[in-house]
């Protein structure tokens, strides 16, 4: 690849500066009342920003003349694979989902978040913006406008064994959570297992399992810390997540309060990559008991940071066996818009 993976927190992005953002104000939009389906809504990113957004930003943009309705997907009994299809089919409105839910779909939806890909949070965005007219275009054709992308913080590895790299990994039960994790895993000569997130716990507890993959600060809230002993700083993948509404829907609104929306949604959309790399850096401060982490509640595992051995084992992993083997699965139409877009700014050009 042509870009280095980056070892240090400041180097990578997660300690970025914040970026001055200025939402735009409009009053003259008609009286509109919009109803959206959210993402987790037990996660950070649905409780600080976007449930903040539509019920208390919006009105107060538009002098209460736009009014939104939103519940997290999973309140409304939704496990997440069914969204997109409900959403062009015009049952849902708008909505937001974690992308990989629909890799049995279609793998495109793996692109922007292969495993070992992006290890650096600025990379990960500046891939993912490359490829949204891809996606654009792709869910058109299903009557579904993609608005833009977020993401949850780094999805790392917490282990209940003594690792030191990559070469520590081989031989042992890890639990995944998407295709392309159990490939990576795999790759490094580890044992993907399939485990809810809710019964990780007890899987790492019994040694189930050795090792499990999931957010920074998901594990932390989770309190794997209890049942892990280290935690590996290297982030798999970032699980991003779409934004989208019903293409007719999107079209019954006044053209006022849809310029009003395209302007203000992508600054929630920054808010949120910025707090996933902030919360990325709270979730290894919190998980090994730093001075620099802001909670009462501390753990005390063993931070395991990436050497040069394992950033370059993990190029070689992602260009010669993760990403081989996805484009595998995808559609020449698929490969060729990655090669176009990803595989221009990665130096990586896959054969279909």
């Amino acid at each position: 690849m042509k870009r280095t993976i980056l070892s240090t927190l400041a180097v990578s992005g997660l300690l970025a500066a914040p970026v001055a953002m200025a939402y735009t104000p409009a009053t003259d939009v008609p009286e509109t009342t919009i109803t959206v389906v959210g993402g987790l809504s037990n996660l950070t990113a649905y409780q600080n920003h976007e449930q903040p957004f539509w019920t208390e930003k919006v009105p107060e943009l538009t002098d209460g003349k736009v009014k939104a309705e939103i519940k997290g997907f999973n309140e409304m009994g939704l496990k997440g694979p069914e969204i997109l299809r409900l959403l062009g089919q015009g049952v849902l409105p708008f909505a937001t989902a974690t992308l990989s839910y629909f890799a049995s779909d279609d793998p495109i939806n793996e692109a922007i978040d292969l495993a070992g890909l992006t290890p650096s949070i600025d990379t990960a965005r500046e891939i993912t913006d490359a490829f949204l007219p891809v996606y654009q275009e792709y869910y058109g054709d299903d009557n579904i406008k993609v608005l833009g992308f977020s993401t949850y913080p780094a999805q790392v590895m917490f282990c209940n064994a003594e690792i030191n790299g990559l070469a520590d990994l081989k031989g042992k039960k890890v639990r995944t959570s998407s295709r392309t994790q159990a490939e990576f895993v795999e790759a490094i000569g580890g044992s993907s297992v399939t485990i809810p997130f809710g019964e990780v716990v007890p899987a790492l507890q019994n040694t189930v399992v050795d090792c499990a993959i999931t957010g920074s600060m998901s594990g932390y809230s989770a309190k794997w810390y209890e049942v892990s002993t280290h935690l590996y700083a290297l982030p798999i993948n970032w699980n991003q997540q779409v934004h989208a509404v019903n293409q007719r829907y999107w079209d019954s609104l006044d053209p006022k309060v849809q310029e009003f929306l395209e302007a203000n949604l992508p600054i929630m959309y920054d808010e949120i990559w910025e707090a996933a790399a902030h919360e990325t850096q709270e979730g290894y401060d919190c998980n090994t008991g730093a001075d620099a982490c802001p909670h009462d509640v501390k753990g005390n595992m063993t931070l395991v940071e990436p050497t040069d051995a394992d950033r370059a084992e993990l190029e070689r992993i992602t260009a010669e066996v993760v990403v081989p083997q996805w484009a595998e699965r995808c559609s020449e139409r698929c490969v060729t818009a990655f090669n176009d877009t990803i595989g221009k700014i990665l130096d990586i050009n896959v054969a279909k």
